[in-house]
């Protein structure tokens, strides 16, 4: 999940969203005008959508916005809670968009707001009438991780209400919490476990950190925060030797590759990642993500179909979804992976692994070089993004 900075809130549009939605006509078994099939005509709202956000608003590639809407997706979603009832949260409803003054200023969605005023217009021009701010979340979420190589192509209900009500303070795990806390949130949330769990952290692959560290922006969880692969899974259980920036900031503990030059900062690392990929009750689980990348099953990788299916669950927290509208046949196509199997970052090995599961580890090669990899600030190499 991505850290942002903060800008000033939208409470000037939040007033008129829940008139914006209006109940589009559904005829079951359309043809959008492309010659989409789909399950029901109200996704063919959708295909519109995807081409302005994949082309005007994420350009085509796994960009910054792209890991910053993925993270407003789990954060608008994770708060529900079944201990506390209705009132706490509606879960996956947009409520982050719905009432920009208030949740994207707790304490754990510090940042959010960025991917909320970018998301924001989409609703308040009035081209996507009836497409409802948690739909469009959701939606949103399920373009962009597939402008990732390697991604897969994600489930997509629609027909989400829109909230009446933000969230309370509390429900969103931080990077500070205990695995005991972090598996309690969840369950409370939608009865999710352990493997769900780190099914769901591989979206920490494409993921960078803008205010665990506030003096640097960007940060990375692993070596590759462009690409849909499960390096973040090794180099989580690498040995820290150091920090991309200042020691003692709440949540990082030190990473395996601390070094960066420039605007490609070094890789930071969250104690809740350390703690998941080390505490018995998902250790084994971790480990295998590191291998399993590469095992192909109905032409997707176990990995991807792992993320894609806890994906499922956490979008329609909130929600049955018998009450909404499987409109996955729009979801555009995701970009293909790269291919590249899992290897050592340049200067490490196994003797750098901090081993908790009992497993016979994978056997990986090493990446050329006699230093430590520099992380790259931008996709494809490139000098500005």
């Amino acid at each position: 999940m991505v850290f942002s900075s903060i800008f000033l809130p939208l409470s000037t549009l939040a007033i008129g969203y829940s008139v914006l939605v209006k109940a589009a006509p559904s005829t079951r078994g359309a043809v959008c005008s492309d010659g989409t099939v789909v399950s029901n005509s109200v996704c063919c709202d959708f295909i519109p959508l995807a081409k302005d956000l994949t082309e005007n608003f994420f350009e085509n590639e796994c960009s910054e916005k792209a890991h910053e809407v993925l993270r407003l997706s789990f954060h608008d979603a994770i708060a529900f809670s079944q201990s506390k009832g209705p009132a706490a949260g509606g879960g996956a409803d947009g409520s982050m968009l719905i009432f920009p003054d208030v949740e994207p200023n707790y304490a754990a969605n510090n940042g959010i707001i960025d991917s909320v005023e970018d998301l924001s217009p989409f609703l308040s021009s009035g081209k996507y009438p009836s497409i409802s701010a948690g739909d469009l979340i959701q939606f949103g979420a399920a373009v962009a991780v597939g402008l990732c190589p390697g991604a897969p192509r994600l489930e997509f209900l629609a027909g989400r209400p829109n909230a009446t009500a933000p969230a309370i303070d509390g429900l969103v795990p931080e990077p500070q919490d205990s695995v005991d806390e972090i598996l309690a949130r969840f369950q409370d949330a939608a009865n999710l476990d352990g493997e769900d769990i780190v099914s769901l952290l591989v979206s920490h692959t494409v993921a960078r950190a803008d205010h665990v560290d506030s003096d640097i922006a960007a940060a990375p969880f692993d070596s590759t925060p462009f690409t849909f692969d499960s390096q973040f899974f090794l180099e989580t259980l690498l040995e820290g030797v150091g920090f991309p920036n200042t020691t003692n900031n709440t949540g990082e503990v030190a990473s395996p590759l601390p070094l960066g030059q420039g605007k490609s900062v070094g890789e930071i690392r969250l104690q809740s990642d350390l703690a998941l990929a080390r505490d018995p009750r998902t250790a084994c689980f971790w480990q295998g993500m590191i291998t399993y990348h590469f095992f192909p099953i109905d032409e997707e990788v176990l990995m991807a179909a792992r993320f894609k299916a806890a994906m499922a669950k956490m979008a329609i927290i909130g929600h049955d979804a018998k009450d909404l509208v499987d409109c996955s046949a729009v979801v555009p196509k995701p970009v293909a992976a790269l291919k590249i199997p899992a290897m050592y970052p340049a200067t490490k090995s196994f003797r750098d692994v901090q081993q908790a599961c009992p497993s016979p580890f994978p056997s990986l090669s090493t990446a050329p070089g006699a230093e430590e990899t520099i992380i790259p600030h931008c996709p494809d190499n490139q000098s500005t993004c």
